[in-house]
């Protein structure tokens, strides 16, 4: 895909199966499933979900701020979790070279503007919630926390914004407009999001179950992912052991088919995958293991199935959607996800398509039903959002 590798350096992640890299990976191959109760969003929905079992107070002392501070949820996970990510570059890097912050969100300071919407008509104590709405402030609050970084960009393209996240960061990096870039995304569950959702009818009352003949629909999460891109020539002979993968190919495309929903074939996703093969100078036959999007509404796993199937024909590899361990992180998801492909890949396994009970008549493969040790060289990570935003990013082992 171009002449210089782009390597991952560094990972931090919060979500509701563990608050650290080496916390989810445990809850991963313990199939641990936190997905339950609504405990920490101020609503009467009864919806299961899948939380941060940290409170905002709570996320507050930890990073040294003080009780009042106007940090919404989205924006304390975020610097939770780059903060973790941040640890793998030097004091030289953070201040010597330039380094961009990439970060996919959609709701922003939404959860904040719900709760305080009718105070806002009747005293100006809330007013400060007003200016941390829109998405791309708490990109901006994450990145002043920290104080190091030459760009800001926010990525806002749905469910696929963490995913592009990691596009975009390649791109800058490729293009020698910065040497460093931390991307992914960060998103907290709001009534937004699950009144949303259960309008479109796509919402599971129970644990969801991607890819099963049974599948009645998906259960949000929230939570935040961040991962550390660089050239490969610019890590240190004596740093190269902090290398965790490389970013070998990436495609977006967008199928532009309906508002929310894929086309029946398939189409958009089809073409992501296949330019992300050839993005990377991949046959189908080198994916050791598909980390699929996965939502368990009827129409996505469908529609990703036959795309599948259109790429990889009788030959495909183990496929799994971890989403109804972590939920539906939404514009967190793609990174999450990502982080949990490179998990596979050095810890060499196949993550488990937890809950998976019956094969869809429709395809004509089944998902990874139980965690399996295998070694693996390349994973292919797909998220889709609204509107037909598709994208698919191949991670390969680091030679």
């Amino acid at each position: 895909m171009k002449n210089e590798q782009i390597v991952v350096t560094g990972m931090g992640v919060v979500s509701a199966i563990g608050n650290s890299v080496a916390e989810i990976l445990h809850s991963i191959k313990n199939s641990t499933c936190p997905i339950g109760e609504i405990k920490h969003l101020d609503t009467i929905n009864k919806y299961p979900v899948a939380e941060v079992a940290l409170s905002d107070a709570e996320m507050k002392q930890m990073l040294n701020l003080p009780e009042d501070a106007e940090h919404t949820r989205t924006t304390l996970m975020g610097i939770l979790a780059v903060q973790q990510a941040i640890e793998s570059l030097s004091d030289e890097e953070k201040t010597t070279k330039r380094v961009a912050f990439i970060n996919g969100t959609t709701v922003g300071g939404m959860e904040k503007s719900e709760k305080h919407f009718l105070d806002f008509f009747e005293t100006d104590e809330y007013d400060k919630y007003i200016k941390v709405h829109d998405c791309g402030s708490s990109s901006e609050a994450i990145a002043d926390y920290f104080g190091c970084f030459s760009h800001v960009s926010t990525i806002s393209t749905a469910c696929s914004s963490g995913a592009n996240s990691v596009i975009m960061g390649c791109r800058l990096i490729e293009n020698d407009l910065v040497d460093i870039a931390i991307v992914g995304g960060s998103e907290c569950l709001t009534k937004f999001h699950i009144n949303g959702f259960s309008t479109l009818l796509i919402l599971d009352n129970e644990i969801c179950s991607p890819f099963d003949k049974n599948r009645a629909g998906l259960n949000l999460g929230e939570g935040a992912a961040y991962i550390v891109l660089q050239k490969a020539s610019d890590v240190k002979p004596q740093d190269k052991g902090k290398i965790l993968c490389k970013v070998s190919g990436y495609s977006n495309t967008c199928d532009a088919y309906h508002q929310t929903a894929s086309s029946p074939e398939g189409e958009g996703a089809y073409l992501a995958m296949q330019n992300a093969l050839i993005n990377s100078n991949l046959k189908p036959q080198d994916i050791d293991y598909i980390s699929a999007h996965g939502t368990g509404t009827p129409n996505n796993d469908l529609s990703e199935g036959i795309s599948i199937q259109r790429i990889f024909g009788d030959n495909i590899p183990p496929v799994s959607s971890t989403k109804s361990l972590t939920g539906h992180t939404t514009s967190a998801s793609g990174a999450i996800e990502a982080i949990i492909s490179i998990l596979a890949l050095n810890e060499g396994f196949i993550p488990p398509n937890y809950n998976f009970k019956e094969k869809m008549p429709e395809l004509n493969f089944a998902p990874q039903k139980e965690i399996e040790s295998r070694k693996l060289k390349n994973v292919l990570s797909n998220s889709f959002g609204f509107g037909g935003n598709n994208t698919s990013i191949i991670f390969s082992l680091y030679n």
